[in-house]
């Protein structure tokens, strides 16, 4: 097998190379605290969608900072009692898909909620105000500033108040929730599990957004991770900042935030991924202390992986 990174044997207890802040906790507590003191108003618009399967809505409501951010919602039509919920997030600079994609669940059984990230491809406003998308630059989006205004710590936050808005709802079982996502979505799903930890199962795929230093010292800041290059080259060529950069980024490092995490998780690694190095999943997955357990591709990178669609919904049909 060729190898990109390191051999199975130590990635299977690599611990990460980012640094985690010395106040991280109280951090994401304080973080918390204001996302609970939000009235979130709560919007509910039906959508128009000719199936049979499902009665779906435009969600809409107020996160931290007042930005009115967008999710899709879909019900199923026949439910007897409380239902199980699934919450979803996307890619980077990706939004929630089409309606479609999310029928097999509702079939199911389930509630089932995909969200917008705020600034990126859909339709939730941006800290600014501006709805739609910023493209890219959102890891470093506040880098210069103090951690709380960092962009990630915002949409992490809108995770997890999604998260808690569907199981607020009358129709859904709180104790039924799951989350899942590929990429920036399984970074997400990994965050959303962390600071929602009623979540019952998790399944996050090659998540995104975890060990940014391993990232960097594997030279592969490129792709989805290319902004920390040009934020050094603009804004610290010499890398003076460098050990402040990396500390404050380990605000919205996901790895930091696994230990949080109480759901029974999967996640899928492909071994061959350069976009998103094994290590850097591994780092998140070593540290999370609720059962476990990781389903390798040995010859996939960052792609379609055979059968593990079906794979996430039997795991999240559990619920």
């Amino acid at each position: 097998m060729p190898l990109v990174d390191m051999p199975l044997a130590e990635l299977e207890v690599y611990q990460g190379r980012n640094p985690r802040p010395d106040d991280f906790d109280s951090f994401w507590d304080a973080a918390l605290a204001e996302m609970r003191a939000i009235d979130p108003q709560v919007e509910l618009t039906p959508y128009s969608f000719d199936q049979s399967i499902a009665d779906c809505f435009e969600l809409r409501f107020t996160g931290v900072g007042g930005a009115r951010v967008y999710a899709k919602l879909l019900r199923p039509k026949q439910q007897n009692g409380q239902a199980p919920a699934v919450v979803g997030f996307h890619g980077y600079s990706g939004h929630s898909g089409d309606w479609v994609d999310k029928l097999s669940y509702v079939a199911n059984g389930a509630v089932v909620a995909f969200m917008d990230c705020r600034g990126q491809g859909g339709r939730s406003e941006d800290v600014g105000g501006v709805t739609g998308t910023t493209l890219n630059g959102h890891i470093i989006r506040g880098l210069n500033d103090s951690p709380e205004k960092m962009l990630y710590r915002q949409i992490f936050l809108d995770c997890a108040q999604l998260a808690g808005i569907v199981m607020d709802m009358p129709e859904v079982d709180a104790k039924r929730v799951g989350a899942t996502g590929w990429s920036q979505g399984g970074g997400l799903t990994i965050a959303c599990a962390a600071l929602e930890p009623r979540i019952k199962l998790a399944a996050p795929v090659y998540p995104f957004l975890s060990d940014y230093l391993r990232v960097w010292e594997m030279d592969l800041a490129a792709n989805a991770y290319s902004e920390l290059r040009t934020f050094f080259r603009n804004h610290d060529p010499r890398h003076m900042r460098k050990d402040e950069i990396f500390r404050q980024l380990g605000y919205i490092d996901v790895q930091n935030l696994a230990p949080r995490i109480e759901a029974e998780v999967m996640i899928g690694i492909g071994l061959m991924d350069t976009i998103c190095p094994p290590s850097t999943q591994f780092a998140a997955f070593n540290k999370i202390r609720s059962p476990k357990r990781a389903v390798i591709y040995p010859d996939f990178g960052h792609e379609g992986l055979p059968g593990y669609t079906d794979t996430i919904f039997e795991f999240l049909g559990g619920l």
